[in-house]
């Protein structure tokens, strides 16, 4: 059992739906962002997911886009998420991480180097979001060998067709994006996603956690109350953009997840 899987059966014990919070590593900086990630899970935050800077992003919109690139001017690497990860890993042991990002760096590492890296960092699940089912022999696969979730994406254009493909190796929990397009670029509407989620989790028994377009504790109550938990990643990178105090960024992914609780 993953620490994804623990937190999942706790978060069930509880009756508590999940807060996923999304920050891009090393955004604006590796200390203020260290900072950020140390407070979360102080702030409700029950997963975190840590970005991983990348040049090319397909999936992100301006918001994230623009993190990425504050990250990769102030010298982060792959490397130094995994060591900003290890350096969590000293004060909590239980928080779930999950990196979020893209092959290149990954491939650009070695597979297996990588892998080896990232256990040791504490690092419990993966999306990768450019690499498809069809190419699970790459990593998906030699990641659930080495006891790391591989979490998938589903979108509203994943049909009944594509839909066990997608489920085929996915572990930890299934990340439906509740609009078409990238990230930031939309509003979540709950009477859209219910009966989505309830289509996968008709396929699957995975918990279903729902991001895009959410950026209000309402939005977040709304999304997490027909779906396993909410997400939530361009709002809160869009404070730490505008330069709030992280006790301010902190107090704002608060009432993000006071929302997603109160579901």
């Amino acid at each position: 059992m993953t620490r994804i899987d623990a937190k999942f059966a706790d978060l069930r014990a509880q009756g508590k739906k999940a807060f996923v919070s999304y920050v891009m590593a090393g955004d604006p900086d590796y200390a203020t962002s260290l900072e950020v990630v140390k407070g979360l899970p102080g702030a409700g935050v029950d997963i975190i997911e840590l970005g991983l800077p990348f040049t090319d992003p397909m999936a992100d919109g301006p918001t994230i886009q623009a993190a990425g690139q504050r990250a990769l001017e102030a010298g982060m690497t792959l490397r130094k998420t995994l060591d900003l990860a290890t350096e969590f890993r000293k004060g909590d042991d239980t928080t779930p991480i999950v990196l979020m990002g893209y092959y290149n760096p990954i491939y650009s590492m070695g597979v297996d180097a990588f892998l080896i890296a990232a256990k040791k960092a504490g690092i419990d699940g993966l999306i990768v979001v450019d690499l498809p089912p069809e190419e699970d022999d790459e990593l998906c696969i030699p990641a659930q060998a080495a006891g790391l979730n591989f979490i998938r994406l589903a979108t509203p254009t994943t049909d009944d067709k594509r839909l066990p493909k997608v489920l085929q190796n996915t572990s930890g929990f299934l990340y439906y994006v509740s609009i078409t397009g990238i990230t930031g670029a939309g509003e979540a509407e709950a009477a859209n996603v219910a009966p989505e989620v309830a289509r996968i989790k008709a396929k699957t028994d995975i918990p279903v956690i729902v991001g895009f377009g959410i950026n209000t504790p309402e939005k977040s109550q709304a999304i997490a109350s027909v779906a396993d938990g909410a997400v939530v990643g361009s709002a809160i990178v869009g404070q730490i953009a505008a330069g709030k105090p992280v006790d301010e960024v902190l107090a704002f992914v608060k009432s993000l997840a006071d929302g997603a609780h109160r579901a």
